[in-house]
């Protein structure tokens, strides 16, 4: 099969490369256009160009895909199949173009947390499981027909950065085994409307700056989820010293605080602990506004509370 492989960060360059280890015949990548990045506004290329300029395949990089002259070199290329990891979502006109359609991977266990943060959320929520799952692409996002889908155990301790390594492996087997199927034309196709039948759908929407703000009146296990979730980007954040204070790690203890929601406890040493609504969350991974990252105790000494 002639494929086309649409993505842009790193989660897609495992999925990328196992498509080609496995012999896949990849004609071109279609990723986000080059964007200057940081003070010197140097050009950022994504890592899946990085990738495919690296192993000599053919790179398009259109600003928008409704654009005529990126239709009519999508349609040049004659592909019999689409593969989507972690890109934008696609136009119908350009999903619906290859005779085998377009496949998608999504690091969730669909139909829970459609949408575009799935493994922050799945975090933030204390799930005890999570996955990936390979679906044809239809009209509304994240609904189309499954594939194939593999569980993964959580241990309740991980944050979104271990959980994205350990989704983007996987995610990149079973995307070569489901087209594998797709080629051989042995495969089921299993409707979602199925499982969404008196289900409770969790949501994955995009995380905006103010999810990230922590609400100290929450309970402690619901905070410590929600810095593991959004650990290590877009991270958690609170205020000290008049400053935003992101946090990357933390504790948890149930108990009774005896003091207001949010109020700090520390021995300027050791420990630098917030009162939540039923017990305390103790920081380990900071990061004051303008200082560097550091674990609490260099941290402590460096500050004055």
């Amino acid at each position: 099969m002639r494929i086309i492989f649409m993505g842009t960060p790193q989660f897609a360059v495992a999925s990328l490369d196992a498509l080609i280890t496995a012999g896949c015949d990849i004609v071109a990548v279609v990723t986000a256009p080059d964007k200057p990045a940081g003070r010197g506004q140097k050009v950022n290329e994504s890592a899946v160009k990085q990738y495919a300029v690296a192993n000599g395949l053919k790179v398009l990089q259109p600003e928008k895909l409704k654009n005529e002259e990126f239709l009519a070199d999508l349609k040049a290329l004659k592909a019999d199949l689409q593969v989507v990891v972690a890109f934008r979502m696609l136009p119908e006109v350009v999903w619906n173009m290859p005779a085998k359609g377009t496949i998608n991977l999504h690091a969730s266990l669909l139909p829970q947390y459609r949408g575009a943060a799935p493994i922050n959320w799945a975090l933030i929520n204390g799930e005890k499981e999570s996955g990936v799952t390979t679906f044809f692409l239809k009209h509304d996002i994240d609904t189309g027909n499954i594939l194939f889908t593999e569980k993964i155990t959580l241990t309740g301790s991980e944050d979104a950065g271990e959980l994205h390594d350990r989704l983007m492996n996987k995610g990149a087997g079973i995307l070569v085994k489901t087209v594998k199927a797709i080629e051989s034309g042995r495969y089921n196709e299993h409707p979602q409307a199925a499982l969404t039948e008196g289900a409770e759908l969790k949501h994955a929407p995009k995380i905006f700056k103010e999810d990230c703000l922590i609400d100290w009146t929450q309970s402690a296990i619901s905070i410590y989820n929600k810095i593991r979730g959004l650990s290590p980007v877009p991270t958690a954040y609170t205020e000290l010293n008049e400053k935003v204070l992101k946090v990357y790690a933390s504790e948890f203890q149930i108990a009774e605080p005896g003091v207001q929601p949010g109020a700090v406890l520390t021995d300027n040493k050791t420990y630098l602990k917030f009162a939540a609504k039923d017990g305390f969350v103790s920081l380990t991974d900071v990061q004051l506004e303008g200082k560097k990252r550091m674990g609490i105790e260099d941290f402590l000494r460096g500050v004055r509370l």
